[in-house]
């Protein structure tokens, strides 16, 4: 795809300088305008939560047996359960509404008394984006490591923060280290195998459990092109997002062993999680876990297509690793001091007559600002490579305005 993108840019690039001063922006309230003769797509890369059930899921949902799931007797649900653990070479799983529940079910099944501990990164979405629940909820108090660019930690600061002095009723008793994979906010990074296995040794030197967020587990695994067991080896526990990438429209996983699920059933209620004809649901999450795995790569193909475009711009507006990215994100800072991350996402979701001309048609583009002068874009099943190639170019667009702009300051 980069020749076919060089291309594109080449030719994007003559025809905007062709027609810089024939128009100026005429940009209403939204940043946009989309007269009627104008086609819009519009290609949202802002999360793979916004995915949308196909027709396979949405007639599985339709045509899902259902029970009581209070009472276990909800058969869709018990299939789910089932597959989940077998996907994850766990004893057992638990079907919870959302990936924040299942990772706090967690804290609260491994850290039976308040005021007991965990060790986590300072970057992971347990930490930064569950509102403290560990602590609000739980009584849990959390402990941070600094997170690497590549999602890991130093386990040396890990087993530097480790709890030696109980049971002095001064401080807390570590129980617990929790892992991300894949990474959110480092862009979707693969944790390897080696890692993995170096913090499982030192938990089990200290008798501490080890609990992996896996919200996009799934896209770890096709990204190392092994079976999901094969990472989860090295957990006690995981939780594992249906309605990412895999394109549930809601739900999460638990996995761990059979004791460990009976305990979570009792966190999950407590939380108001417990419910009853869910079946409806449990059978998008049987499609998800059956039928929506392999398409992962996908996503990964037009993610680094799109990484690879941006360091691809006649002048350098971005950096961007491309080797690191490994999956379905793509991270990356502004370098022009002019253009800020929010500015650049204004631009990409705003249409203009101009744009039109030279793409074609008018394209809005949706990402999110993130950390550090930065912009995140995440791929997933409603994203093409069609679409890809059009982001590719309102990214163009974008580009050569903010140079022609800059070049006049």
């Amino acid at each position: 795809m980069s020749s076919v993108i060089l291309r594109c840019l080449g030719r994007q690039a003559r025809h905007i300088k062709q027609s810089a001063g024939k128009r100026r922006y005429r940009v209403s309230s939204e940043g946009s305008v989309q007269p009627s003769s104008v086609s819009v797509k519009t290609v949202d890369l802002r999360s793979d939560t916004v995915t949308q059930p196909g027709p396979a899921m949405r007639r599985a949902m339709a045509e899902a047996e259902v029970g009581d799931d209070g009472y276990g007797e909800d058969p869709s649900v018990n299939k789910l359960q089932e597959l989940a653990a077998h996907l994850f070479g766990m004893e057992a799983s638990l079907f919870v509404p959302s990936g924040t529940m299942s990772n706090l079910i967690s804290v609260m099944t491994h850290c039976r008394e308040r005021g007991e501990e965990i060790i986590v990164g300072d970057q992971a979405h347990l930490h930064v984006y569950e509102q403290g629940g560990s602590a609000q909820c739980a009584g849990v108090h959390a402990r941070s490591v600094r997170n690497n660019p590549d999602g890991t930690f130093d386990l040396d600061e890990v087993e530097s923060k480790i709890q030696h002095y109980f049971p002095d009723s001064h401080y807390p008793r570590t129980r617990l280290i929790c892992v991300e994979n894949t990474h959110n906010i480092t862009g979707g990074r693969v944790l390897p195998h080696s890692f993995l296995k170096e913090l499982r040794a030192l938990a089990d030197h200290y008798g501490l459990a080890v609990h992996m967020d896996g919200a996009r587990l799934m896209n770890a695994a096709v990204a190392m092109r092994v079976q999901p067991s094969e990472i989860l080896q090295y957990a006690d526990s995981v939780s594992m997002c249906l309605s990412k990438g895999l394109g549930a429209p809601v739900g999460s996983l638990l996995g761990g062993t059979k004791p460990f699920v009976e305990k979570a059933v009792r966190a999950r209620n407590v939380l108001g999680g417990g419910m009853r004809q869910v079946g409806i649901l449990a059978a998008a999450g049987i499609v998800a876990i059956t039928d929506m795995v392999e398409r992962l790569q996908d996503d990964h193909r037009n993610a680094k297509a799109f990484a690879q475009a941006l360091l691809q711009t006649k002048e350098p507006l971005y950096m961007v690793d491309v080797e690191a990215v490994e999956t379905n994100i793509v991270v990356f800072k502004m370098l022009n001091p002019h253009v800020s991350p929010d500015e650049f996402c204004w631009r990409m979701k705003g249409v203009t007559v101009e744009e039109a001309e030279v793409i074609g048609q008018g394209v809005r583009v949706l990402m999110q600002p993130h950390y550090d002068n930065s912009v995140r874009a995440v791929w997933h099943l409603n994203v093409s490579e069609e679409d890809t190639r059009l982001a590719i170019h309102k990214m163009a667009y974008v580009t050569e305005q903010f140079n022609q702009e800059t070049s006049r300051l």
